[in-house]
């Protein structure tokens, strides 16, 4: 019974939050510039589902082809985030540690501004091209990062190795902003902040590829991730081939960010302050925290984006701005209760 006790835990989180996220999803596609009702979203959904004729044309090609897409993408990407955050947190024994401590937002910043300068790929690529780019150079710091490191992965070093990186992409990112033109600087600093506006179907099929084998992959480690809260010595010591699991939680985590980021910018903050929230209100197991994690990172990236599209109506802000005005004010309250705690 023991063995099995997390389980409920489980139903009832799971169920709960999936719940709600699919609420806070159809009264996101339903506020908006043009007055839609919750009927309209879900009658939508239902005739896209089914095959059956629109009732409206016009009320479905706002719903499903442009309020859909960017709803859904923004709970992709709250996922893909906060699912990463657990695991380098977890990783790293360290609460502070989000996905973008290995340098991967500085790699994927840096890819887009090349992209967005140079062009390159653009007659293959066409509309695909910073997020491709974007996706190869956070690859490229990944692999720097663990070349880096080393081969034992040790913890503080792959700290370290993730802030040189960090330094280093971020000075050629600097480089890229000064010899812009005032149209390509607008265009970088659009993206760097972070938006899942325009964003179409296929953008969403971008991430999942990566996100759900990497979230299904997380979670049947969630019991070795479990071990790694007692020490890499005692988690061996259990029988866990340490270096193994690290580098396969590593690489899922880094590629869901990157696949992430490449569709949305650098959007921050998710992967800090969900999974911490969450770790407080269900608990250090990974086997529930995880799930609950990810929803909740889904709910919060959806509130987020829909608070950014209306707030200023009809201007719209970055997303990234809305998540830095929540997470940064949380990083320093953590920072000072920590130097409060030691």
């Amino acid at each position: 019974m023991k063995r099995w006790g997390w389980l409920p835990r489980f139903v009832v989180w799971f169920l709960s939050l999936t719940l709600l996220l699919v609420l806070v999803m159809g009264a996101a596609v339903s506020w908006g510039s043009a007055e839609l009702g919750w009927g309209d979203v879900w009658r939508t959904a239902g005739t896209k589902l089914t095959g059956s004729e629109p009732v409206d044309p016009a009320t479905e090609a706002i719903i499903w082809q442009i309020r859909f897409p960017r709803v859904i993408l923004a709970a992709v990407v709250g996922m893909a985030l906060a699912g990463a955050g657990v695991v380098f947190q977890g990783l790293l024994r360290n609460p502070l540690a989000d996905p973008y401590i290995l340098g991967v937002s500085s790699g994927a910043a840096l890819g887009a501004a090349i992209a967005i300068f140079t062009g390159a790929g653009a007659a293959w690529l066409g509309g695909w091209t910073v997020p491709v780019w974007a996706f190869l150079l956070a690859a490229v710091a990944l692999f720097l990062v663990l070349g880096l490191a080393g081969r034992g992965l040790n913890r503080s070093t792959l700290i370290l190795s993730g802030v040189v990186i960090q330094a280093f992409f971020g000075a050629m990112l600097t480089f890229l902003i000064g010899i812009s033109s005032a149209e390509e600087l607008q265009r970088i600093q659009f993206w760097i902040m972070g938006s899942v506006a325009a964003r179409e179907w296929h953008h969403i099929y971008v991430v999942l590829p990566f996100m759900i084998p990497g979230l299904t992959l997380i979670w049947l480690m969630a019991r070795q991730l479990n071990l790694f809260s007692l020490g890499e010595r005692s988690a061996a010591h259990l029988g866990v081939p340490v270096r193994r699991i690290r580098m396969v939680l590593l690489l899922s985590a880094t590629l869901m960010t990157a696949a992430a980021v490449a569709v949305s910018g650098t959007i921050g903050f998710v992967g800090l302050i969900i999974p911490h929230i969450m770790r407080r209100i269900v608990g250090p197991d990974h086997r529930v925290l995880i799930p609950a994690a990810v929803l909740a990172g889904g709910l919060f990236l959806v509130g987020a984006d829909t608070v950014a599209r209306t707030v200023m109506e009809p201007r719209e802000l970055p997303i990234g701005v809305v998540t830095a005005l929540v997470g940064a004010p949380f990083f320093a309250w953590q920072l000072k209760r920590r130097h409060e705690y030691q």
